[in-house]
């Protein structure tokens, strides 16, 4: 009778040790589950943010770009002699130049976060910002016509800013 009671207990001891290893790999593999989600979670957050804020910060370079276009168009129909808007347009140039470096920056966070419609949108919307600085420089060495181009520069402008907002915005919420 010993020799079964002690089978019976070794087999008891054996099953409890097996069942708490199980157990405990099971409870262990659902932490790192559990670890990883977390983490995954944590950097959707982070590059949902990152992106949100390039997004916004590209969005308000161009604004404040359009600004500068709009004194353009004002300093072009100012009543004042073109030699009088000479310098006025010179420093519109200068500022423009200034903001554009600025935008080229974000752009380039852009690239880096993506994806890549809305860096493709972002490039588009750097490359319509050519035109309009080329017209304001032909405005500047006394091009008649440049004005009437500078003004047909807002509609692909806007267009470009239109695409590059909506493709942000379905970016920052298809995360």
């Amino acid at each position: 009778m010993t020799d079964s009671t002690l089978w019976i207990s070794s087999l008891t001891a054996g099953t409890a040790v097996l069942a708490s290893w199980v157990t405990s790999r099971g409870t262990a593999r659902a932490a790192q589950i559990q670890a990883h989600a977390a983490v995954k979670t944590q950097r959707a957050v982070r590059v949902g943010e990152a992106r949100r804020s390039a997004y916004v910060s590209l969005i308000e370079q161009a604004h404040r770009m359009a600004e500068l276009y709009w004194e353009v168009s004002d300093i072009h129909k100012s009543a004042g002699p073109r030699i009088e808007q000479v310098p006025a347009l010179k420093e519109v140039r200068s500022g423009l130049r200034e903001e554009y470096r600025k935008l080229r920056h974000f752009i380039w966070v852009i690239s880096l976060e993506g994806p890549d419609d809305v860096a493709e949108a972002a490039e588009d919307l750097r490359l319509s910002t050519r035109p309009p600085y080329r017209a304001l420089e032909a405005a500047i060495d006394g091009d008649p016509g440049a004005p009437a181009v500078f003004d047909q520069c807002y509609d692909p402008f806007w267009h470009c800013l239109l695409v590059f907002v909506s493709r942000a915005r379905s970016a920052v919420h298809d995360l």
